[in-house]
Protein backbone atom coordinates (compact mmCIF):
# COMPACT_ATOMS: atom_id res chain seq x y z
CA UNK A 1 0.00 0.00 0.00
CA UNK A 2 1.46 3.23 -0.71
CA UNK A 3 1.37 6.45 0.96
CA UNK A 4 -1.52 7.84 -0.26
CA UNK A 5 -3.45 4.73 0.05
CA UNK A 6 -2.68 4.89 3.81
CA UNK A 7 -3.27 8.92 3.91
CA UNK A 8 -6.98 7.75 2.34
CA UNK A 9 -7.63 4.88 4.91
CA UNK A 10 -6.43 6.74 7.93
CA UNK A 11 -8.53 9.65 7.17
CA UNK A 12 -6.30 11.82 9.01
CA UNK A 13 -2.86 12.68 8.54
CA UNK A 14 -1.70 13.91 11.95
CA UNK A 15 0.55 17.56 11.84
CA UNK A 16 3.11 16.71 14.51
CA UNK A 17 5.51 19.35 16.31
CA UNK A 18 8.03 18.43 18.17
CA UNK A 19 10.66 20.09 20.45
CA UNK A 20 12.87 17.10 21.53
CA UNK A 21 13.46 14.17 19.48
CA UNK A 22 12.60 11.76 22.98
CA UNK A 23 9.02 12.64 22.14
CA UNK A 24 8.87 11.07 18.98
CA UNK A 25 8.66 7.11 19.62
CA UNK A 26 6.12 7.88 22.59
CA UNK A 27 4.17 10.31 20.14
CA UNK A 28 3.83 7.93 17.29
CA UNK A 29 2.64 4.99 19.40
CA UNK A 30 -0.25 7.16 21.28
CA UNK A 31 -1.26 7.56 17.54
CA UNK A 32 -1.21 3.97 16.37
CA UNK A 33 -2.95 2.93 19.72
CA UNK A 34 -5.92 5.62 18.56
CA UNK A 35 -5.93 3.46 14.93
CA UNK A 36 -4.21 6.58 12.73
CA UNK A 37 -1.03 4.73 11.71
CA UNK A 38 0.76 7.50 9.54
CA UNK A 39 2.16 10.89 11.51
CA UNK A 40 4.08 14.63 9.40
CA UNK A 41 6.50 15.76 11.72
CA UNK A 42 6.90 18.89 10.77
CA UNK A 43 10.48 21.16 9.99
CA UNK A 44 9.62 24.04 12.24
CA UNK A 45 11.92 22.53 14.87
CA UNK A 46 15.08 21.66 15.24
CA UNK A 47 14.33 18.12 16.60
CA UNK A 48 12.56 17.07 13.15
CA UNK A 49 15.17 14.90 11.48
CA UNK A 50 15.96 13.46 14.58
CA UNK A 51 12.36 12.42 15.32
CA UNK A 52 11.63 10.94 11.97
CA UNK A 53 14.68 8.70 12.11
CA UNK A 54 13.24 7.59 15.85
CA UNK A 55 10.26 6.52 14.28
CA UNK A 56 11.28 5.39 11.32
CA UNK A 57 13.43 3.01 13.10
CA UNK A 58 11.54 2.27 16.03
CA UNK A 59 7.76 2.07 14.97
CA UNK A 60 7.85 0.17 11.78
CA UNK A 61 3.87 0.32 11.39
CA UNK A 62 3.84 3.97 11.42
CA UNK A 63 4.14 5.92 8.04
CA UNK A 64 6.29 8.60 9.11
CA UNK A 65 6.94 12.11 6.60
CA UNK A 66 7.94 15.41 7.00
CA UNK A 67 6.16 18.61 6.95
CA UNK A 68 6.63 21.97 6.37
CA UNK A 69 8.88 21.27 3.91
CA UNK A 70 10.21 24.26 2.17
CA UNK A 71 13.34 24.22 0.71
CA UNK A 72 15.61 21.25 -1.29
CA UNK A 73 17.34 21.01 1.62
CA UNK A 74 14.76 19.66 3.91
CA UNK A 75 13.54 17.45 1.86
CA UNK A 76 17.03 15.62 1.09
CA UNK A 77 17.50 15.37 4.88
CA UNK A 78 14.23 14.53 5.60
CA UNK A 79 14.36 11.45 2.99
CA UNK A 80 17.88 10.86 4.46
CA UNK A 81 16.40 10.17 8.05
CA UNK A 82 14.15 8.19 6.74
CA UNK A 83 10.68 10.05 5.96
CA UNK A 84 8.13 8.07 3.70
CA UNK A 85 6.62 11.30 1.94
CA UNK A 86 6.93 15.16 1.77
CA UNK A 87 4.00 17.47 2.58
CA UNK A 88 5.32 21.28 1.75
CA UNK A 89 2.91 24.25 2.74
CA UNK A 90 3.71 25.69 -0.89
CA UNK A 91 3.72 25.21 -4.75
CA UNK A 92 8.14 24.56 -5.07
CA UNK A 93 8.86 22.77 -7.91
CA UNK A 94 12.32 21.49 -7.49
CA UNK A 95 11.25 19.63 -3.94
CA UNK A 96 8.66 17.92 -6.58
CA UNK A 97 11.10 17.07 -9.31
CA UNK A 98 13.45 15.72 -6.84
CA UNK A 99 10.53 13.37 -4.88
CA UNK A 100 9.41 12.36 -8.20
CA UNK A 101 13.03 11.56 -9.60
CA UNK A 102 13.63 9.57 -6.54
CA UNK A 103 10.46 7.82 -5.89
CA UNK A 104 8.85 9.47 -2.60
CA UNK A 105 5.30 10.95 -2.12
CA UNK A 106 4.98 14.48 -2.31
CA UNK A 107 2.22 16.48 -1.55
CA UNK A 108 2.67 20.26 -2.74
CA UNK A 109 0.46 23.31 -1.12
CA UNK A 110 -1.94 24.29 -3.54
CA UNK A 111 -4.89 27.01 -3.16
CA UNK A 112 -4.86 28.65 -7.29
CA UNK A 113 -5.98 27.35 -9.85
CA UNK A 114 -2.40 27.82 -11.58
CA UNK A 115 -0.83 25.80 -8.81
CA UNK A 116 -3.15 22.69 -9.15
CA UNK A 117 -2.90 23.08 -12.96
CA UNK A 118 1.48 23.12 -12.41
CA UNK A 119 0.69 19.97 -10.00
CA UNK A 120 -1.51 18.13 -12.87
CA UNK A 121 1.35 18.97 -15.45
CA UNK A 122 3.99 17.16 -13.21
CA UNK A 123 1.79 14.15 -12.68
CA UNK A 124 0.21 14.64 -9.20
CA UNK A 125 -2.74 13.65 -8.06
CA UNK A 126 -3.49 14.84 -4.36
CA UNK A 127 -2.19 18.41 -3.50
CA UNK A 128 -2.34 19.90 0.04
CA UNK A 129 -4.93 22.71 0.57
CA UNK A 130 -3.42 25.47 3.55
CA UNK A 131 -4.78 26.86 5.34
CA UNK A 132 -8.28 25.73 4.65
CA UNK A 133 -10.21 28.05 6.98
CA UNK A 134 -8.16 31.02 5.95
CA UNK A 135 -8.99 30.14 1.48
CA UNK A 136 -12.90 29.09 2.10
CA UNK A 137 -12.96 25.67 3.43
CA UNK A 138 -14.91 23.57 1.71
CA UNK A 139 -17.08 25.91 -0.48
CA UNK A 140 -13.57 26.62 -1.98
CA UNK A 141 -12.69 22.82 -2.46
CA UNK A 142 -15.95 22.36 -4.17
CA UNK A 143 -15.40 25.28 -6.22
CA UNK A 144 -12.01 23.69 -7.39
CA UNK A 145 -12.10 20.20 -7.69
CA UNK A 146 -15.20 21.29 -10.78
CA UNK A 147 -12.72 21.99 -13.23
CA UNK A 148 -9.71 19.53 -12.03
CA UNK A 149 -11.83 16.08 -11.26
CA UNK A 150 -8.85 13.84 -11.39
CA UNK A 151 -7.08 16.23 -8.43
CA UNK A 152 -7.98 15.30 -4.79
CA UNK A 153 -7.48 17.51 -1.52
CA UNK A 154 -5.32 16.79 1.92
CA UNK A 155 -6.76 20.15 3.81
CA UNK A 156 -5.33 21.54 6.49
CA UNK A 157 -6.19 24.44 8.86
CA UNK A 158 -9.15 24.61 10.78
CA UNK A 159 -10.24 21.50 10.89
CA UNK A 160 -11.32 19.31 13.94
CA UNK A 161 -13.30 16.57 15.47
CA UNK A 162 -16.29 18.60 15.13
CA UNK A 163 -16.07 19.26 11.30
CA UNK A 164 -13.90 16.19 9.81
CA UNK A 165 -17.17 14.37 9.05
CA UNK A 166 -18.10 16.82 6.41
CA UNK A 167 -14.87 17.36 5.17
CA UNK A 168 -14.05 13.21 4.84
CA UNK A 169 -17.66 12.63 3.16
CA UNK A 170 -17.03 15.16 0.15
CA UNK A 171 -15.84 13.16 -2.60
CA UNK A 172 -13.19 15.51 -3.48
CA UNK A 173 -11.26 15.36 -0.16
CA UNK A 174 -8.45 12.24 0.11
CA UNK A 175 -8.00 12.93 3.94
CA UNK A 176 -7.24 15.65 5.95
CA UNK A 177 -4.33 17.21 7.94
CA UNK A 178 -4.17 18.75 11.55
CA UNK A 179 -2.65 19.14 14.73
CA UNK A 180 -5.51 18.71 17.24
CA UNK A 181 -5.23 15.19 17.86
CA UNK A 182 -1.79 16.06 19.19
CA UNK A 183 -1.14 19.22 20.29
CA UNK A 184 2.61 20.65 21.07
CA UNK A 185 1.40 21.19 24.45
CA UNK A 186 0.35 17.45 25.14
CA UNK A 187 3.30 16.24 23.72
CA UNK A 188 5.54 17.79 25.67
CA UNK A 189 3.57 17.58 28.81
CA UNK A 190 3.53 13.60 27.85
CA UNK A 191 -0.26 13.60 27.92
CA UNK A 192 0.01 10.07 25.46
CA UNK A 193 -2.99 8.54 26.67
CA UNK A 194 -5.20 11.73 26.07
CA UNK A 195 -3.83 11.35 22.60
CA UNK A 196 -5.01 8.34 21.92
CA UNK A 197 -7.92 9.18 23.37
CA UNK A 198 -8.22 12.99 20.30
CA UNK A 199 -7.41 9.88 18.11
CA UNK A 200 -10.11 7.90 18.62
CA UNK A 201 -12.92 10.34 18.84
CA UNK A 202 -11.76 11.81 15.45
CA UNK A 203 -11.84 8.19 13.84
CA UNK A 204 -15.46 8.10 15.04
CA UNK A 205 -16.30 11.58 14.06
CA UNK A 206 -14.63 11.14 10.50
CA UNK A 207 -16.51 7.72 10.43
CA UNK A 208 -19.71 8.70 10.87
CA UNK A 209 -21.33 5.25 11.35
CA UNK A 210 -25.37 5.69 11.23
CA UNK A 211 -28.40 3.84 11.15
CA UNK A 212 -30.16 4.20 7.36
CA UNK A 213 -33.11 1.71 7.27
CA UNK A 214 -33.94 -1.74 7.76
CA UNK A 215 -34.60 -3.72 4.62
CA UNK A 216 -36.87 -6.81 5.16
CA UNK A 217 -36.45 -9.91 2.37
CA UNK A 218 -40.27 -10.99 0.48
CA UNK A 219 -40.50 -13.53 -1.71
CA UNK A 220 -42.37 -12.01 -4.35
CA UNK A 221 -44.29 -8.90 -5.35
CA UNK A 222 -47.49 -10.27 -3.42
CA UNK A 223 -46.15 -10.79 -0.15
CA UNK A 224 -43.87 -7.08 -0.52
CA UNK A 225 -47.48 -5.56 -0.93
CA UNK A 226 -48.57 -7.64 2.13
CA UNK A 227 -46.03 -6.56 4.21
CA UNK A 228 -46.09 -2.55 2.49
CA UNK A 229 -49.78 -2.52 3.60
CA UNK A 230 -49.41 -3.77 7.16
CA UNK A 231 -46.91 -0.62 7.79
CA UNK A 232 -49.52 2.20 6.17
CA UNK A 233 -52.05 0.57 7.38
CA UNK A 234 -51.32 -0.04 11.25
CA UNK A 235 -48.78 2.78 11.27
CA UNK A 236 -49.94 5.52 8.70
CA UNK A 237 -46.33 5.06 7.32
CA UNK A 238 -46.45 6.58 3.85
CA UNK A 239 -45.06 3.79 1.04
CA UNK A 240 -42.59 4.29 -2.04
CA UNK A 241 -42.81 2.61 -4.78
CA UNK A 242 -39.68 1.15 -6.36
CA UNK A 243 -38.73 -1.26 -9.35
CA UNK A 244 -37.13 -3.76 -6.59
CA UNK A 245 -38.38 -2.73 -3.35
CA UNK A 246 -41.19 -0.85 -1.43
CA UNK A 247 -39.83 2.02 1.19
CA UNK A 248 -42.18 2.01 3.86
CA UNK A 249 -41.07 5.39 5.96
CA UNK A 250 -37.73 6.07 4.99
CA UNK A 251 -36.51 3.55 7.19
CA UNK A 252 -37.76 0.45 6.08
CA UNK A 253 -37.52 -1.31 2.96
CA UNK A 254 -39.70 -4.12 1.87
CA UNK A 255 -37.73 -6.15 -1.02
CA UNK A 256 -40.04 -7.40 -4.06
CA UNK A 257 -37.97 -10.66 -4.02
CA UNK A 258 -35.38 -12.06 -1.36
CA UNK A 259 -31.75 -10.59 -1.58
CA UNK A 260 -28.72 -11.13 0.42
CA UNK A 261 -29.23 -11.79 4.31
CA UNK A 262 -31.60 -14.90 5.47
CA UNK A 263 -33.92 -11.84 6.60
CA UNK A 264 -33.07 -8.78 4.58
CA UNK A 265 -30.19 -6.46 5.46
CA UNK A 266 -29.38 -3.91 8.03
CA UNK A 267 -27.82 -0.31 5.83
CA UNK A 268 -25.34 1.49 7.55
CA UNK A 269 -24.50 5.01 6.68
CA UNK A 270 -20.79 6.21 6.90
CA UNK A 271 -18.91 9.55 5.66
CA UNK A 272 -16.47 7.63 3.47
CA UNK A 273 -16.54 3.70 2.96
CA UNK A 274 -12.95 3.15 1.91
CA UNK A 275 -12.09 4.73 5.41
CA UNK A 276 -14.55 2.12 6.76
CA UNK A 277 -13.40 -1.21 5.90
CA UNK A 278 -10.42 -1.30 7.20
CA UNK A 279 -11.61 -0.45 10.55
CA UNK A 280 -14.50 -2.89 10.79
CA UNK A 281 -11.52 -5.16 9.64
CA UNK A 282 -10.00 -4.89 12.54
CA UNK A 283 -12.96 -6.04 14.63
CA UNK A 284 -13.08 -9.33 12.53
CA UNK A 285 -16.08 -7.82 9.79
CA UNK A 286 -14.97 -7.51 6.26
CA UNK A 287 -16.16 -6.42 3.20
CA UNK A 288 -17.86 -8.76 0.33
CA UNK A 289 -15.61 -6.57 -2.52
CA UNK A 290 -18.20 -8.77 -5.45
CA UNK A 291 -21.29 -6.35 -4.06
CA UNK A 292 -19.03 -3.21 -4.48
CA UNK A 293 -21.30 -0.83 -6.53
CA UNK A 294 -19.76 2.66 -8.07
CA UNK A 295 -20.63 6.32 -8.93
CA UNK A 296 -18.67 8.37 -11.09
CA UNK A 297 -15.75 6.38 -9.86
CA UNK A 298 -16.66 6.40 -6.06
CA UNK A 299 -17.42 3.71 -3.77
CA UNK A 300 -20.86 4.07 -2.81
CA UNK A 301 -22.16 0.49 -1.55
CA UNK A 302 -20.75 -2.35 -0.30
CA UNK A 303 -21.70 -5.75 1.47
CA UNK A 304 -19.85 -7.34 4.69
CA UNK A 305 -19.57 -10.46 4.24
CA UNK A 306 -20.93 -11.63 8.14
CA UNK A 307 -24.60 -11.64 8.62
CA UNK A 308 -26.22 -10.28 12.22
CA UNK A 309 -28.97 -11.83 13.56
CA UNK A 310 -29.97 -13.26 10.22
CA UNK A 311 -29.45 -9.59 8.37
CA UNK A 312 -26.46 -8.69 5.89
CA UNK A 313 -25.26 -5.48 6.75
CA UNK A 314 -25.21 -3.46 4.13
CA UNK A 315 -22.61 -0.38 4.38
CA UNK A 316 -23.90 3.38 2.25
CA UNK A 317 -21.86 6.59 1.21
CA UNK A 318 -23.24 9.26 2.71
Amino acid sequence: MNPLERFSRACIVPVVVLDNAEDAVPTAKALLAGGIDVMEITFRTAAAKDSIAAVASACPDMLVGAGTVINLEQCKAAVSAGAGFIVSPGFDEEIIKYCIKTGITVTPGCVAPSEIMSAVKLGLSVVKFFPANVYGGLTALKSLSAPFPGIKFLPTGGINSHNIGDYIAAPFIHAVGGSWICTRKDIADGNFDKITALCREARQNALGFEFAHLGINCENVESSTEVSNFFQTAFDFPLKDGSSSVFASPNIEILKSPNLGAYGHIAIRTNNILCAVPELEKAGFYADTSTAKYKDDRLVALYLKQEIGGFAIHLLQK
